[in-house]
């Protein structure tokens, strides 16, 4: 009996340390509730906030410390949580600016930030572990820059067994807005996030207009002319 209740008891912490592995998504989600905003981040607010600054700190420790999920969409989900959330730390540390981009692009190349146990930079977050390791092209309208051209930020932290809705949703709404495709029927002509530009090899699959197409809901014409829209790199500061 004692035996039996040992391996219910082990049994039961087992699924309570898989339910909660991540251990940060709750605080996040609060974080990202409270100073999102469908124009940006209210940087001051939080700023302004001594204590949620610190919570913020906690999520991002947690991703620093905890080990990475086994299931494929669960560490996809870690790690667009974890660029999204030292995106924010690390703005939040900048704030007061304009933008977090500086001349050489040091913000996202020095080795400022760690996930589960590694160090690394923005730079080889996105290039080396999401893009080549994933091979899934939606993530770039999950991930966010700090800044006014990249699509918006999802005010909930991503999951894994949320992750392709959660993808899809972000997809679909990015390339219906103009942020993403300004079209011109009269030139027929498409102004596309430079997005689709600097990451176009990661949709050769079915090509940039196919992608966006099956996602609008006006298609692009076949004899579509594309052109690419200057990035603003400035702040996505709530206005």
């Amino acid at each position: 009996m004692k035996k039996v209740l040992q391996l219910i008891i082990a049994g039961a912490c087992g699924v309570a340390t898989i339910a909660g592995a991540a251990g940060y998504e709750d605080e996040y989600n609060a974080l990202l509730k409270k100073y999102l905003t469908t124009d940006g981040v209210r940087y001051a607010a939080w700023k302004a906030n001594a204590s949620d600054v610190g919570s913020l700190q906690k999520v991002v420790d947690t991703i620093a410390t905890n080990p990475a999920p086994q299931g494929r969409n669960e560490q996809l989900a870690l790690y667009i949580n974890a660029y999204n959330a030292w995106i924010l730390h690390e703005a939040l540390a900048k704030y007061p600016t304009k933008s977090v981009k500086d001349p050489l692009f040091t913000f996202f190349l020095l080795q400022r930030i760690k996930v589960a146990g590694e160090q690394m930079s923005f730079n080889h977050l996105e290039k080396d572990v999401i893009r080549a390791k994933f091979g899934e092209p939606r993530v770039h309208f999950a991930l966010n820059c700090a800044s006014r051209s990249c699509p918006p930020l999802n005010r909930q932290a991503f999951r894994g067994d949320e992750l392709d809705q959660q993808f899809e949703k972000l997809a679909t709404a990015f390339v219906n807005s103009e942020k993403g495709v300004k079209y011109s029927p009269d030139k027929k002509t498409a102004e596309l996030s430079k997005i689709f530009d600097w990451y176009k090899d990661d949709f050769k699959g079915d090509g940039v207009v196919a992608f966006i197409n099956k996602r609008r809901s006006t298609p692009l014409p076949n004899d579509v002319k594309i052109k690419y829209q200057d990035y603003d790199w400035g702040l996505n500061e709530a206005k």
